[in-house]
Order: C-alpha cells, then sequence, then structure tokens
C-alpha cells in the first residue's frame, strides 16, 4: 500500500488563486491556520503525501512547509513531522450578534449566540436529555438489529419503530394508528415539506393556518406552491369562518395545533373540534394535526387527539424534539390510506429513508418502557419550572398576565400599558445576555405593549435560575411593576 494512502491527514485547501503553485500552497495554509479550521498542534500530511493529494512536486510542497516554519506558523520536529505551531495566530473571532434573532424558527443554541441565557420557546432542556437510557437502548437494538437493517429501507420508517408508535400513540393520545399507515420523517419541518407536495400534487391550492405560529411554516406551504389562508385565533383556539362554507369552501386543508395551540397555548375547543371534522368530512378537505407537545400537560386531563375522530380526514404529526431532543431529527405522520401513496412517493424523492439506528433506538427505547418513564419525569420537571416561573413573576413584575401555561414548554406573558416597545425590550434583554422573542415574531400584534413568548424548557438545569433573575430584572426594570 502506497504510504501517502494511509499517512497524515485530509486537508482541503483552496488553491486556485491563480498565484504560482507554492505560492498559493502558502497563502491557503496561513488562511486555514488563521481561519481556525488548522488548529494548533494538528499534524500536517506529509510532503509526499500532500503533493499526491494537490497534484504539485513534493519539492513545492517541502518548500512551502519550510517557508511557514520560518514564519511560525508551521513547527518541524525530526521524527514527528510538520504540524501546526503552538504560537500560531489565534482564529478569528466570530461576530457577535447585538440582539437575539427574530426571524426564522427563533431555535438557538445560548453558548452559540453569545447569550448566556436563552428563554426563547421552541425547545426541550437539552441537559436532561436520557443518554444512558438511550445508550442502553441503542446497544440493545443493534445487537437484535437484523442484518438488512443496514441496508436500503422502507421509505415509511423501520417496521420496529412504526409499530411501537402505533401501540403508544394509541395508548397515550388516541390515536388510531396503523403500523402500515405510519410514516417516520426526519423532524416536523421536512413532514410539512412532503404533506404540502402531496397536497398539491392532488390539487390542492389553498391551505388554512392559524394566523400565530411559526413563520417557517407559511415559508414551507407556499415553497410548495399553497397559498395560505389565515385563521385568527382567541381563548378557544383557531377559528374556523376563514375555511369558508361546506358547499364552497375557501381552503382545500388546514394545519391545526389543537392540543395546545402554538404560542398562544389555548386548546381547540370542542365546538370548533367538532366543526373541523364535519368541515373535512362535508368537503373531502385534509385537516393536517401538529401534536407538537401534546404529552407534557399540567392543570388539566390531556386532550385527545383530534385524528381519533376521523382518521380517514385527519394527518397526525407527532415528533421527538419536544420529549427527547431536536437532534434525534425524528418526527412521524399517521396518514389517511387516501394520502399514503403519494407522502411515501415524497419521502423517497427526498431522502429515501430516515436515519435507521435512531428508529431503532426509539423502538427500544418505547418497547422498554424508558420513553413513558421519561416523559412522566419531564413532565414533573417542566410543571416544577412552569410553576417558579410564575412565582417569580408574581414577586416581581405581578402587572404582567401569564398565560397558556395549563400545557407545553412555553407561556405568554402579556405586558401591561406602559411598556416599552417589543423591538426595544428584545434589545435590552440581549444586551443584558438573555435570549427572548415576542409574541410579533410570530405574526403576533405589532402594536400596543405586546407580549412576550417565554420558553420556560429551553435552559439547562444550571441556567434555568440565572435566566428567571434576568426576566424579572428586566420586567421589574421596564414596566414600573418591580417592589
Amino acid at each position: 500500500m502506497n504510504d501517502w494512502a494511509i499517512s497524515g491527514v485530509d486537508l482541503h485547501l483552496d488553491l486556485t488563486s491563480g498565484t504560482g503553485a507554492r505560492a498559493g500552497l502558502e497563502r491557503a495554509l496561513r488562511e486555514a491556520v488563521r481561519d481556525g479550521r488548522l488548529a494548533a498542534g494538528t499534524r500536517l500530511p506529509s510532503s509526499r503525501a500532500l503533493a499526491k493529494d494537490l497534484g504539485l512536486a513534493r519539492n513545492t510542497v517541502a518548500d512551502a512547509y519550510g517557508q511557514l516554519v520560518a514564519e511560525g506558523w508551521l513547527a518541524a520536529r525530526q521524527g514527528s513531522g510538520t504540524q501546526v505551531a503552538g504560537s500560531a495566530p489565534p482564529p478569528r473571532p466570530a461576530r457577535r450578534r447585538a440582539v437575539p434573532e427574530q426571524s426564522g424558527l427563533l431555535l438557538g443554541n445560548p453558548a452559540a449566540d453569545g447569550y448566556p441565557y436563552d428563554l426563547r420557546p421552541g425547545s426541550s432542556d437539552l441537559s436532561a436529555f436520557p443518554r444512558g437510557a438511550w445508550l442502553a437502548a441503542a446497544r440493545r437494538a443493534m445487537a437484535a438489529a437484523p442484518n438488512e437493517a443496514f441496508g436500503y429501507s422502507d421509505p415509511r420508517g423501520r417496521p420496529e419503530l412504526r409499530e411501537a408508535l402505533a401501540e403508544y400513540l394509541a395508548r397515550v393520545r388516541g390515536v388510531r394508528a396503523d403500523p402500515e399507515l405510519i410514516l417516520v420523517c426526519t423532524g416536523f419541518v421536512q413532514g410539512t415539506g412532503l404533506l404540502a407536495r402531496a397536497l398539491r400534487d392532488r390539487g390542492a391550492r389553498r391551505i388554512g393556518v392559524e394566523a400565530l405560529g411559526f413563520p417557517d411554516t407559511r415559508r414551507i406551504l407556499r415553497s410548495a406552491g399553497l397559498g395560505t389562508v389565515e385563521l385568527p385565533v382567541d381563548c378557544d383556539g383557531a377559528r374556523l369562518e376563514g375555511l369558508g362554507p361546506h358547499h364552497r369552501p375557501a381552503a382545500d386543508a388546514v394545519l391545526l395545533t389543537p392540543a395546545h395551540q402554538f404560542p398562544a397555548g389555548a386548546s381547540l375547543s370542542p365546538e370548533r373540534r367538532t366543526a373541523v371534522v364535519e368541515w373535512a368530512r362535508a368537503t373531502g378537505g385534509t385537516v393536517i394535526e401538529d401534536d407538537y407537545d401534546g404529552e407534557f400537560r399540567y392543570d388539566r386531563q390531556p386532550v385527545g387527539a383530534l385524528q381519533g375522530l376521523a382518521p380517514a380526514q385527519i394527518v397526525y404529526a407527532g415528533t421527538a424534539s419536544k420529549s427527547l431532543a431536536p437532534g434525534i431529527r425524528l418526527a412521524w405522520l399517521v396518514l389517511p390510506p387516501a394520502l399514503l401513496d403519494a407522502v411515501v412517493a415524497e419521502k423517497r424523492s427526498a431522502d429515501r429513508h430516515s436515519p435507521v439506528l435512531d428508529q431503532l433506538t426509539l423502538a427500544e427505547l418505547i418497547r422498554s418502557g424508558n420513553y413513558d418513564r421519561h416523559v412522566r419525569r419531564m413532565r414533573l420537571h417542566y410543571r416544577r419550572r412552569r410553576d417558579r416561573l410564575v412565582a417569580a413573576l408574581a414577586a416581581h413584575a405581578p402587572q404582567v398576565r401569564v398565560s397558556g401555561i395549563a400545557a407545553g414548554l412555553h407561556a405568554v406573558l402579556e405586558l401591561p400599558p406602559g411598556s416599552p416597545a417589543m423591538s426595544d425590550l428584545v434589545a435590552r434583554a440581549g444586551r443584558a445576555g438573555l435570549a427572548l422573542a415576542g409574541l410579533d415574531a410570530y405574526n403576533g400584534p405589532t402594536d400596543g405593549p405586546g407580549a412576550l413568548v417565554v420558553g420556560f424548557g429551553t435552559p439547562p438545569e444550571h441556567a434555568f435560575n440565572g435566566a428567571l433573575d434576568a426576566l424579572c430584572a428586566l420586567l421589574a426594570g421596564t414596566t414600573g411593576t418591580g417592589r
């Protein structure tokens, strides 16, 4: 075997600057060190190996290495080859945003964003991910997996997971789920895109969406060629008048968050649940039920899935993003039989199938009962956090009205008259190291005192008290309600 094929490390360098070979190589290596792509101490390929990779003469690479050693960028030691010098300039610092980003999904990593505290909604407490249970489930799943599991799989997902989900969803959420009608996808965003394209190809042109919600959802639907019909939201959930009469519907489908409207927090009332089912049956329309956090409820009995009322008209969409972590990238659709083939075809075209090992692990986690135990533990964890948030606001900002907290991982904080504009308040929070999102970022009103959407489930446990203190200090100092 040639030594160039196994020695050193792979190294990507851009030599297309138009300069001579040696000068171009020197410049590319300096840039790689300066940008931090080559960290101090990184061992470089031998001159022979790099010359072979880049199609250069070995002497050209050796001369470039020698020049950079002389300049202090690299260090050469007898028997140890050439490596990046420990005294090389530090990487260029990443630019820190002045205020939290108020676009897209508003999801972030507080450390990466430069904010020590993050109360934006949309994420679970990642520090509570059940690493031990997941690792044990992964080992058991790997030991039991048939050889064919590691090949190209059914676009719907592994049968082990679809069967486990069918039992779990029927037991916990009242979903009428046949494993043959479940499709596993890589997150709810992908699932929404698959559904939108399948509906469009079947003749759909317009879809109803809740007026309050993630802006990205509208972008996904519109990019698939669907127009959107805005449905106002009140204390009973989405108002359905915008769907039009049964004999002349204004939409071909509707996407709702009936168990816990995002971000307002209301549940779709029984009357409206009945009304949307009747609309779907009478018009042939499709209802997409986004059950993003239906397992987390605190002060009320669980609201069963809408899908159980009309499985032939309703798509049930669930996800592991809130119960486990967004990084798992697993979600699922329970499809009506009439939509199955079209959505499966879209999934096959998108990425063939979702990652198999994670599917097998989640299936084992559910079958073992550890998924149920984790969800119950997290339900208590989030309830305690919610109670701490409500108590802290009552003590330090009593004129702030808190709503939407009977379920889920976020709360809506309605600010009193005379409060600063939402953009100013979010900017002040950013300067204090606290990432926040206003209701206006989710298509909420932009006039009046506004409201904050606070994700009490987002911070890791060690940072929750600090985030709560920063929030209370901000509100007490800006609403004139501190005491």
